[in-house]
């Protein structure tokens, strides 16, 4: 029997049809969809607080506790239709809310329908997001009568998640493997869902998930509501929605421009022998609550290392940490234990923490999905947030099309030098004191003991009270300089050769690229790779998956072209032979 549904990877090569407007924001009062009849929607601007969506009691407490005041404008627009019953197409940032703008409605909705085993199912890109949508469940519907939530993912227990399972459990959420998993094996029974959820579903298919995701779909029940949710909107996910969803309600929130501009974004012009010290200054800056993103897991490691000699207390998160271990890095990140974390993207996809105040690009993101993925890992829910991004001279016009794929302007920030690093730590140290002296004021089982101290120093050591304070102020320093007098010339020759490049006429620049253009050319040598559009390649999943398997640094590959069935890439010649035999085994997309 020939199978009629097209696979997406056939229906985007024949896809001609209109597309899905992306900014268009469907909202119909027709109380006569979905399967919720007693609901009457509201205008969306007359709902101010979260009373106003008609939610039970038992919500309500769960968010007064949370000190959830007024909801935003993501929960504002898809609130009200996933009430409804209707499907759902929403695009808006990590960290505008929309975990809770499908967690609510879907828990209102179980509170009305509790007798059927494992309703909702929520699929994530990640396992620490999947821990994380889970928990915030658990937290909306802890006021709600008997609500159950499991969270199932790779690197964990599968016996333990089967007992979980074979439980009353309402609500689901996991990682496309893992569900896969349970299905196989007859532990995840699925023909009662009534509710799928894709959460960040341009990270899924940028990690190779579109296939899975499509086995998943196909096995659920025809008659169910489906919601997906995406950062982004690349074509593929328009005719995912195509395919799959029933009339959905399109919502784009307007407010992702204003979000991201909560995120002060700068970059810094540095050369790559000088990334390092660049880093160890802008952290004696600001070196609490702090991501480090990089390309290689090698590099995670050696740079925590550098680190931590440097005096942080730093952890790494890649992918070739055990689960529980990744589990207990975040929490002490999220706990204060670490404040500075270096990581890979694909192990921090998903990654809340509230602590988290600066993100750092240490090298140049493959392409703006990435660059908003990791940016978004702080100014998250209305808070503020700071993103710094490193740039290469090679890399400054990938910058301009950053700010014109995010539509945001990256002003430049320059070094730190000694003057500013020094009155930084004269400045911490001042309030350290200040702080440490208003706390011990308060401390009364204290007072006493240091009293008799500053006795003992006044009489047995005739020390005056300048003097005691000296010395401690001494102790509080340590042995090591208080000063940094260390060499920044580099800092200022650098600066100095930007701008001068910069004021270069545009001729000057042209000619000097074809230069070095066809310098780079003769140093090359041509690799064919036998996927193509057919299989859904892009640039960046060619550019990852050689970096990631060989130690070919990403700077160095040269000229890309993806054909239909094959690529070609171009890559430094008189490389040695086992990366060569690396690059004949490579993997791109799985």
């Amino acid at each position: 029997m020939t199978n009629k549904r097209k696979t997406l990877s056939s229906k985007l090569e024949e896809d001609n049809s209109p597309r899905l407007e992306e900014d268009k924001i469907q909202i119909e009062n027709k109380i006569s969809i979905g399967d919720d009849k007693n609901y009457q929607k509201k205008e969306t601007n007359s709902i101010e607080g979260f009373d106003d969506f008609g939610f039970n009691k038992s919500i309500l407490n769960s968010l007064d506790k949370k000190g959830y005041k007024n909801p935003t404008p993501i929960q504002k627009e898809s609130i009200p239709e996933l009430m409804l019953g209707r499907d759902l197409l929403g695009q808006a940032q990590t960290g505008t809310g929309k975990t809770a703008a499908f967690a609510l409605p879907l828990i209102e909705k179980l509170n009305k329908n509790k007798e059927i085993n494992a309703k909702v199912l929520v699929m994530t890109p990640t396992r620490e997001l999947a821990t994380q949508v889970a928990e915030s469940f658990k937290s909306y519907s802890s006021e709600s009568d008997d609500i159950k939530t499991v969270a199932i993912y790779g690197g964990t227990d599968f016996r333990s998640q089967i007992i979980s399972l074979k439980k009353k459990i309402d609500i689901v959420v996991g990682t496309p493997g893992r569900i896969m998993d349970h299905i196989r094996q007859g532990t995840f029974k699925i023909d009662k869902i009534n509710c799928l959820v894709l959460d960040e579903a341009d990270e899924m298919l940028k990690m190779g998930f579109l296939e899975d995701i499509e086995w998943i779909i196909d096995k659920l029940p025809e008659d169910k509501q489906m919601v997906l949710f995406s950062a982004t909107m690349p074509n593929e996910i328009k005719i995912i929605a195509k395919k799959y969803l029933k009339d959905p309600a399109e919502i784009k929130i307007k407010s992702i421009k204003k979000e991201s501009q909560l995120i002060s974004q700068k970059f810094i012009n540095i050369q790559r022998h000088f990334k390092l010290e660049a880093l160890r200054r802008i952290l004696e800056i600001n070196n609490e609550g702090v991501i480090i993103f990089v390309r290689t897991k090698s590099l995670t490691t050696s740079i925590a290392e550098e680190l931590e000699i440097a005096g942080h207390s730093v952890a790494v998160l890649n992918g070739d940490i055990p689960q529980n271990q990744r589990e207990n890095t975040v929490d002490r990140l999220r706990k204060g234990f670490v404040n500075i974390l270096v990581a890979t993207d694909v192990a921090a996809r998903g990654l809340d923490v509230d602590r988290i105040k600066l993100v750092i690009n240490y090298d140049f993101p493959f392409d703006a999905e990435t660059y908003t993925h990791r940016i978004g890992r702080t100014g998250r829910a209305g808070r503020t947030g700071e993103a710094i991004l490193f740039v290469n001279r090679r890399e400054k016009h990938f910058l301009k099309n950053l700010e014109n794929s995010t539509k945001n302007k990256i002003d430049e920030l320059e070094i730190p030098n000694n003057k500013i690093i020094n009155e930084k730590r004269m400045d911490k140290l001042t309030n350290d004191i200040n702080s440490s002296f208003k706390l011990k004021e308060r401390d009364n089982d204290n007072k006493a003991l240091m009293i008799d101290i500053l006795d003992t120093l006044k009489v047995k050591y005739s020390l005056n009270e300048e003097q005691i304070a000296m010395a401690a102020i001494n102790l509080a320093i340590g042995k090591k300089p208080f000063f940094t007098n260390e060499d920044e010339t580099w800092i200022f020759k650098q600066n100095n050769f930007e701008r001068e490049r910069s004021n270069k006429n545009s001729n000057n620049r042209i000619r000097s690229s074809n230069r070095r253009s066809n310098y780079q050319n003769s140093g090359f040598e041509t690799f064919k790779f036998n996927v193509g559009k057919s299989n859904r390649i892009r640039v960046a999943n060619i550019i990852s998956s050689i970096c990631l398997a060989t130690n070919i640094n990403g700077r160095t590959i040269g000229k890309i072209q993806i054909f239909n069935d094959y690529s070609l890439v171009d890559l430094p010649k008189n490389l040695h032979t086992e990366t060569k035999q690396k690059l004949k085994n490579l993997k791109i997309r799985n």
